[in-house]
């Protein structure tokens, strides 16, 4: 074996530069990328209390009441700054919003509403998809939040979509347009098979 190493020493040096090469290129390419993804999106996490039946029923209604209140005052908002900034604002009155809906759903947990930067599973739609990693975002915690979470892109605007495969609307779309490059959209938004491998490269490393 030592005669071998010594035999091709060099060829085995010669490997082992291109693995660290390729390495740190997919490194190096996959922070690009979903950096600039992950700047242009805004997601929603709501966590129940438990898995029971009642506690997953509650979630989605906490998470439709919050929903109603947040989409009727950002239709005319066109950046993920602006949308920060209005949750940001509103922080006070999204608490309130769920909590007087698990009060009239006969609940009496506490909730607690944070903005920051979270770790999300990687979520798809009809003709998008979106790698998992940390994003900015909403997180909504009912009582211990101990339950199955639920989570949705808030901007660009997917949260009133089915959740669990829907076709990403024209305006969404256009958002995007304006924020990422051809090659970065078509990442989220292609089939091909070498799309896919820079998808799962930038799941890999995120």
């Amino acid at each position: 074996m030592l005669n071998f190493i010594k035999k091709y020493q060099y060829h085995i040096i010669l490997i082992l530069l291109f693995i660290f090469f390729v390495t740190i290129s997919a490194i190096n390419y996959s922070n690009a990328v979903f950096s600039d993804i992950s700047s242009s999106i805004f997601r929603l996490h709501v966590i129940a209390n438990s898995d029971t039946e009642g506690d997953q029923e509650l979630k989605l209604k906490v998470r439709d009441s919050v929903l109603e209140y947040i989409n009727s005052h950002t239709s005319n908002i066109n950046t993920k700054e602006e949308f920060i900034e209005f949750a940001n604002y509103h922080i006070d009155k999204i608490t309130k919003v769920a909590e007087n809906r698990i009060k009239e759903e006969g609940y009496n947990y506490p909730v607690s509403v944070e903005i920051g930067n979270f770790y999300f599973p990687k979520k798809e739609y009809e003709n998008i998809s979106f790698p998992s990693g940390n994003y900015d975002g909403i997180k909504i915690k009912i009582g211990k939040a101990e339950g199955q979470n639920w989570w949705c892109v808030m901007f660009p605007p997917l949260c009133l979509l089915d959740n669990t495969t829907c076709k990403m609307e024209e305006k969404s779309i256009n958002i995007l347009k304006n924020n990422l490059s051809e090659e970065e959209l078509s990442i989220i938004s292609e089939n091909s098979f070498d799309i896919k491998l820079k998808f799962k490269i930038i799941e890999l490393f995120n």
